[in-house]
């Protein structure tokens, strides 16, 4: 047994009931910022939950004197924790059967896993894609200045590194993302009609409605995970695209799909439903009033998350 004093502190040094639930607390104020930092990095909903779980573990055994200010000292904690989760996915990644693509988030009300803390661009299917291309350190740079508006100083904090080198990591990111930017907007009022008369298309084999909304560089990414109905290549040009997706709408998907417009990662587009449960996710990406780039997911294990169909409308 320990001596009378060593049994005394290590005690003290246990948490109270109260102090832990105080700790609880504060961690669920800054659940939803925790959650949309580790989502945006990850590009993946159970893994960012996983990021949250052991950042909660951390942040309970850490002593309070170590603590200055708690959003700080948790968003130190998970961007960490981020940085070597991609570091260590991007072997997985690059061995990924197929294209891979985020996991798709259904932001409707109600539905927005984690009550996500904001809905912008950065949360886009397309703005993750291209996030893609950055180092893990660029990654958490970019998205601790650009989304989360962190000045250089607690960047250079959170990542270990000097302000003037998060300065040039970030001018380098910046260069990535605008790069491969669309060089013109579209409102939503655009998008939900080319969305409406891609589906229509589509489920019609109309092929020259489905051309007529098509970008003529249009780009298709599918991530099937190697399973499913999902071509392991990207799919250039409005010809191939178009026949590719009436061909697939008509001969290669069960005939029993139920189709719903909802918004994904803050965009719109449609889930479909087979006997009720999410059987593939598209969202897309516009310029020029025209698809640009489509994003089908019909991974089982990246629509774990999103909500099955209503009883009351399959």
């Amino acid at each position: 047994m320990p001596p009378e004093n060593d049994l005394r502190d290590s005690l003290a040094q246990q948490p109270s009931e109260a102090d832990a639930a105080i700790r609880l607390a504060t961690f669920d104020q800054y659940r939803s910022l925790l959650f949309s930092v580790a989502y945006r990095m990850l590009g993946s909903v159970s893994d960012a939950e996983d990021m949250l779980q052991e950042t909660f573990i951390r942040w309970q055994q850490v002593p309070d004197e170590e603590i200055r200010s708690p959003r700080a000292f948790l968003v130190t904690i998970i961007s960490r924790l981020c940085i070597n989760q991609l570091q260590s996915a991007r072997v997985q990644r690059e061995e990924y059967v197929g294209n891979w693509l985020p996991e798709p988030i259904v932001t409707g009300t109600g539905s927005d896993p984690l009550e996500i803390i904001r809905i912008d661009e950065s949360l886009s299917m397309a703005f993750l894609v291209l996030l893609e291309r950055l180092t893990p350190t660029e990654r958490a740079v970019f998205l601790l200045h650009e989304v989360f508006e962190h000045e250089y100083s607690e960047i250079a904090t959170i990542l270990s590194q000097s302000e003037a080198n998060c300065r040039q990591i970030l001018r380098r990111a910046r260069q990535h993302v605008s790069d491969m930017r669309p060089r013109f907007k579209v409102s939503r009022s655009q998008k939900n009609a080319l969305l409406e008369r891609f589906l229509h298309a589509t489920t019609t084999g109309d092929l020259d409605g489905l051309l007529a909304v098509l970008s003529s560089d249009v780009v298709l990414h599918t991530d099937g995970g190697g399973k499913g109905v999902a071509s392991p290549n990207l799919i250039h040009g409005a010809s191939n695209v178009a026949r590719g997706a009436v061909g697939t709408f008509q001969k290669l998907l069960p005939k029993n799909l139920v189709y719903q417009l909802a918004q994904i990662n803050g965009e719109p587009g449609i889930v479909s439903y087979l006997n009720g449960k999410p059987f593939s996710v598209l969202t897309f990406d516009s310029s020029d009033e025209r698809i640009q780039t489509i994003y089908i997911v019909s991974n089982p294990e990246k629509l774990a998350h999103v909500p099955d169909l209503p009883m009351n409308e399959d």
